[in-house]
């Protein structure tokens, strides 16, 4: 059989481009991206202090305490 050069080259390429292929992942896995963060909504005490009135009266109802 005889050996050419330029079928060496081809096959000494390919196999080098898929190590380098094998290697990209395992790098991505690392450290992967970092997803883009949801906006914040900014502190409300009055938001907060509603939600703790509706708890409160929730929890008067449930303990019967309001009649």
């Amino acid at each position: 059989m005889e050996v050419k050069k330029n079928v060496i080259a081809a096959i000494s390429a390919a196999v080098q481009l898929y190590l380098e292929g094998e290697e990209q992942p395992a790098a991505v896995a690392v450290d992967p991206p970092r997803a883009a963060e949801p906006p914040r909504t900014s502190f409300s005490p009055w938001a907060l202090s509603g939600r703790q009135a509706a708890m409160d009266m929730r929890r008067l109802w449930q303990m019967r305490l309001v009649r």
